[in-house]
């Protein structure tokens, strides 16, 4: 009798400890929030392609997965405001159940983002947003910057024109947060490394007509133009600034920020000879191929973005980070994600420093000439690897509030 009472204790014992486990899952399901421009001028980098990425990544983790944990993915679009933005995260976190969002490209919707999410106590995995003051002054516990930022492309290609002689400068800025970033840093570089920066002219968010900035960037005479923007933007700015003759008079275009799909959407007559700097190419290596092999029919057949192989590879490190966890409060979630090693097939190994900023190589890449390619999105070849330990700006020197000096 004793022994059979014993039995039923500790039964009831282990169902109490599951229990418990399964409690600090808030509803007994773990949301996940992709919010994006899903019809704007980014909608290629990230868009649905993001949302397919990170379902992606929940089924390869339920594969592994011993927890049993219950995940959904919802969606929306921020339409590239912050206030938008906002507004979704507090009906998203208050509301809906949501406990992370992943991917909000747009400076200035991620920066106020960022903010609700720190309120609230939950969990923001940034991909598509490039200011590195996510990681710098507004820094929070509870927001994690995986994939891309304005310091590493000012340091990466920035410098890499500076070093073969493009030392005259001036900058076309979408007119946003993220822009201004993306001038200051690379600003900052050209200066550090001997160039001069003649002057810059900020653009509309999604404007079709660049006549007027492209006319005083070639009044400066500056060697180089660099491309403050990104996505449509930067796909517009290319074909008018060929319409206008900039490249034919001597004056050479600087991508500061392009994606495989804004070259794949220039073609590569046009985009041929561009320097560009990115975390992630499809055809990096057998693992990259295989995941793309995956990702493409799902996607319309249309290649994955850094963006894309950034929403995948963080929601698959914040699944691992809630299991190890046993929970998915927010900022304890993103401390876990900050304590455990990375490990994907698409960065590899590498880590998350305590500002947040994930830690991996990036890669200078040449757009192709169209008589190099060999096939379907065959668009780079590689000039340099940045160690990662050099690609991102050194953790004393971003402001973060997290960081003990």
């Amino acid at each position: 009798m004793m022994k059979r009472t014993l039995v039923s204790l500790l039964v009831s014992a282990g169902l109490a400890a599951a229990g418990a486990a399964h409690a600090q899952i808030s509803g007994g399901v773990v949301k996940i929030g992709v919010m994006n421009d899903m019809s704007g001028v980014y909608a290629d980098i990230g868009g649905p392609g993001s949302v397919t990425a990170a379902r992606m990544a929940v089924e390869d983790f339920q594969k592994t997965s011993k927890a049993g944990l219950k995940i959904e993915i919802v969606s929306a679009d921020h339409q590239n405001k912050p206030d938008v933005g906002s507004t979704l995260a507090r009906q998203w976190y208050d509301t809906d159940g949501v406990d992370a969002i992943v991917d909000v490209p747009t400076s200035s919707v991620a920066l106020a983002v960022s903010e609700v999410t720190r309120e609230k106590g939950k969990a923001l995995l940034n991909t598509g947003a490039a200011t590195a003051d996510l990681t710098g002054k507004s820094c929070t516990p509870n927001t994690v910057h995986w994939l891309y930022d304005t310091w590493m492309l000012a340091n990466g290609t920035g410098k890499a024109i500076v070093d073969t002689g493009g030392k005259s400068w001036f900058f076309l800025t979408a007119d946003y947060a993220f822009g201004h970033a993306l001038e200051r840093d690379t600003g900052d570089v050209v200066k550090k490394n001997g160039g001069r920066v003649l002057g810059a002219v900020r653009h509309p968010l999604a404007t079709q007509d660049f006549s007027s900035f492209l006319l005083q960037a070639q009044a400066s005479k500056a060697q180089i133009v660099g491309l403050a923007n990104a996505g449509g933007d930067t796909i517009n700015s290319i074909k008018q600034a060929a319409e206008f003759g900039i490249t034919k008079g001597g004056q050479n275009l600087a991508g500061l920020l392009v994606f495989l799909t804004d070259v794949h959407g220039l073609g590569l007559q046009t985009a041929q000879g561009l320097i560009l700097t990115e975390t992630f190419y499809w055809d990096l290596n057998d693992q990259t191929r295989a995941w793309t092999k995956r990702f493409a029919p799902r996607n319309g057949g249309k290649y994955p973005s850094m963006d894309h192989a950034g929403v995948y590879a963080v929601v698959l490190h914040y699944l691992k980070a809630v299991e190890a966890a046993k929970t998915d409060d927010g900022t304890k979630a993103v401390a876990k994600m900050k304590e455990l090693p990375t490990d994907d097939p698409l960065f590899g190994k590498g880590t998350i420093r305590v500002d947040g900023r994930k830690i991996h190589p990036a890669y200078l890449f040449e757009v192709k000439k169209p008589s190099e390619s060999k096939g379907p999105y065959d668009y780079y070849k590689l000039r340099a690897t940045i160690p990662a330990d050099k690609a991102f700006r050194p953790l004393n020197e971003g402001d973060c509030p997290l960081v003990k000096k």
